[in-house]
C-alpha cells in the first residue's frame, strides 16, 4: 500500500509539473529586461524620455491644458499609433479618434495618460508587464515593450 502511494505521488508530481510552462519568466526578471530593452531603445534612437516610478518611459510633446483628477471612470478620446520596438504598427486609430474610460486600458496608459491633459501629446515606452504581458494579444508578441503616440483629443469626469 505504501509503494502505490508513493508511485501515485511520484506520478501526481510529474503530470503537475509538465503544466508549468517551460517559458515562464519572473516578472521582476522580465521588468529588467524591458527596462534595459528601453534604455537600448531610447539610446540608439537618440530619444530623450524621462523614467516614469512605475519603470515606465515617457516624453511629453505637448502637455495640453487643463487640470482633470484622472480616475478609472474618467473618459478619454484619442488618437494614438502602438508600435512595437520593431517599428511595427499594431494598433492605431485611423479616421476617428476613439473614446474609452481610462480603467478599461492596458496600465501602461493608465499611468502615462494622466501625465498630461487635453490636447497633449505624449509618446509612451511601457515594459511588457504595463502592456499585454507574457500572453501577448494578436500581433503583439509576449513580453513585448510597446511603443505609443498619443495625443489627447479630449478628456471628461
Amino acid at each position: 500500500m505504501k509503494i502505490h502511494l508513493l508511485l501515485f505521488s511520484i506520478v501526481m508530481v510529474l503530470g503537475l509539473s509538465s503544466c508549468l510552462k517551460d517559458d515562464y519568466v519572473d516578472p521582476n526578471v522580465q521588468a529588467q529586461k524591458d527596462d534595459a530593452t528601453i534604455v537600448k531603445f531610447l539610446t540608439d534612437n537618440k530619444i530623450s524620455a524621462i523614467k516614469h516610478s512605475s519603470g515606465l518611459y515617457y516624453q511629453i510633446i505637448q502637455s495640453g491644458a487643463g487640470n482633470i483628477t484622472y480616475t478609472a471612470n474618467t473618459t478619454v478620446t484619442s488618437n494614438y499609433t502602438g508600435r512595437l520596438l520593431s517599428g511595427q504598427v499594431f494598433d492605431k486609430s485611423t479616421t476617428q479618434p476613439l473614446t474609452f474610460k481610462l480603467g478599461g486600458v492596458i496600465v501602461g496608459w493608465q499611468i502615462g495618460v494622466p501625465l498630461i491633459q487635453k490636447d497633449g501629446k505624449i509618446r509612451l515606452f511601457i515594459p511588457s508587464g504595463y502592456g499585454y504581458g507574457p500572453q501577448g494579444s494578436g500581433p503583439i508578441p509576449a513580453n513585448s515593450v510597446l511603443d505609443f503616440d498619443i495625443e489627447l483629443v479630449d478628456v471628461q469626469n
